[in-house]
């Protein structure tokens, strides 16, 4: 004879295998470091009024997408330019940190994020960035993979609204429910990025698989760091 196991008590075992599951999703790292003082008081400061993890979600994209200033001229040699903490002491990041802060305010909030990455071409860039590049190829181009409404679901907050109308793109809204990961095209309805291959996700920044790749494709001048300010490059 078997008992019948009455649906809330079902419902709320099976959460706790999902929670299981995800358990290395929610844990502090090196770079996304959930733990940090800075970083905590930022995931709190950026809810809002919001008491769903749909809610709270929407808000931190937001809140990251348009206020730390993208930088893609920052050192990439650098550890520091990869760590969420870093972002918000700094309000600077190229897309790295920026969707690191993402998944570390995620998780913060309970809510399991993680790091994913991939390579991209015809990114939002200039004369000048190209040139020190030396190819149009951007590897690691990094989203954030959040589980939300019981799905897990990738948003990409690297460039700002600002950004993005100095380079007549919209900007890359984020509803919970479905991916928004790339300008596929611009306000004119050319074509503009296009994703050429997907690394994948990871519990936590793969600082030194991101700077071998770089090293390898692209300049040294690039790889320790120039000054820029895409914003005034905008249209070069």
């Amino acid at each position: 004879m078997f008992a019948i196991i009455p649906l809330e008590i079902e419902e709320r075992f099976q959460q706790r295998i999902i929670c299981m599951s995800h358990e290395e999703f929610l844990k502090p790292g090196r770079f996304v470091d959930n733990n940090h003082p800075a970083v905590i008081e930022y995931a709190n400061e950026n809810i809002g009024d919001a008491e769903s993890d749909h809610d709270k979600v929407i808000n931190l994209y937001y809140a990251i997408r348009d206020g730390i200033y993208y930088d893609p001229y920052m050192p990439i040699s650098d550890p520091a330019s990869y760590r969420a903490s870093d972002a918000v002491i700094t309000q600077r990041g190229w897309c790295v940190p920026k969707a690191a802060l993402m998944a570390a305010c995620c998780r913060i909030h309970g809510i399991p994020a993680r790091p994913g990455y991939a390579d991209v071409k015809n990114h939002l860039t200039s004369s000048r960035l190209l040139e020190l590049l030396g190819t149009d190829v951007f590897v690691w181009h990094s989203y954030c993979d959040i589980y939300v409404n019981d799905n897990w679901v990738k948003a990409t907050p690297a460039f700002t609204k600002a950004l993005c109308d100095k380079f007549k793109l919209h900007p890359l809204e984020f509803d919970g429910f479905e991916d928004s990961l790339f300008h596929e095209f611009d306000q004119e309805g050319k074509k503009h990025m296009q994703y050429l291959q997907d690394r994948g996700t990871f519990a936590d920044v793969p600082f030194e698989k991101i700077l071998e790749t770089c090293r390898g494709l692209y300049k040294p001048e690039y790889i320790a760091g120039a000054s820029g300010d895409l914003y005034a490059e905008a249209g070069t």
